[in-house]
């Protein structure tokens, strides 16, 4: 079976659905081989093209994938504490010098379940976002600023498993950009946020 036989019909579905080029100097022409002549002779053009139109039919849904890894995470990071006993992670607060630990250990659980939550379903996400960025910030100065960037430090391979080092900051900054694009382009479909924003009667412009 020839490997690059399925490939015109690939460059056609593309050309079908996301069309490369809007002029009629463009229209597609198959080649002898039957791949399309627009990708052979005007590349960049096409890709640009369908770039541009993979982003405008599918761009709206860019936020799910945020919104499910930042959501779930915080959760699961909740949960972690929260299956431990608050009393072992105030002791760690308390370690670090954190004022009122008890207090604390139980608002960051509460931050990270109920705002991974909210994140997760696109609920009042911008409200949301905000102690949750409090609670990165707090653990990047307190926790891990000192350890460097890099949160993934491989020391080496042993008989008893892989063996890695301090966890930097690199993922709280991740989380932190995440928050940030959620709260500056919106939670997108399939969210309370938008399915509230619909309900909202539209203002005339002019």
């Amino acid at each position: 079976m020839n490997f690059y036989r399925p490939l015109p019909l690939f460059f056609d579905f593309f050309r079908l659905h996301f069309p490369p080029c809007l002029n009629s100097h463009c229209d597609s022409v198959l080649d002898s081989k039957g791949a399309s002549s627009v990708f052979m002779q005007n590349r960049p053009s096409l890709i640009t093209n369908v770039s541009r139109n993979i982003t405008l039919k599918l761009g709206r849904w860019a936020p799910l994938p945020v919104r499910f890894i930042v959501g779930f995470g915080f959760i699961a990071h909740g949960y972690s504490k929260l299956s431990r006993g608050p009393d072992h992670f105030a002791a760690i607060l308390q370690a670090l010098g954190v004022p009122s630990p008890n207090v604390m250990a139980w608002l960051t659980i509460a931050v990270e379940l109920l705002g991974g939550l909210a994140v997760l379903l696109g609920m009042f996400v911008i409200l949301a976002s905000i102690p949750m960025i409090i609670v990165l910030l707090t653990a990047l100065f307190t926790v891990h600023l000192h350890n460097g960037f890099n949160s993934v430090k491989l020391l080496a391979v042993t008989p008893a498993g892989v063996q890695f080092g301090p966890v930097g900051y690199e993922v709280n900054l991740l989380y932190i950009a995440g928050l940030v694009t959620l709260v500056l382009g919106g939670a997108g479909p399939l969210s309370i946020d938008g399915a509230l924003a619909s309900k909202q009667p539209k203002l005339a412009v002019g």
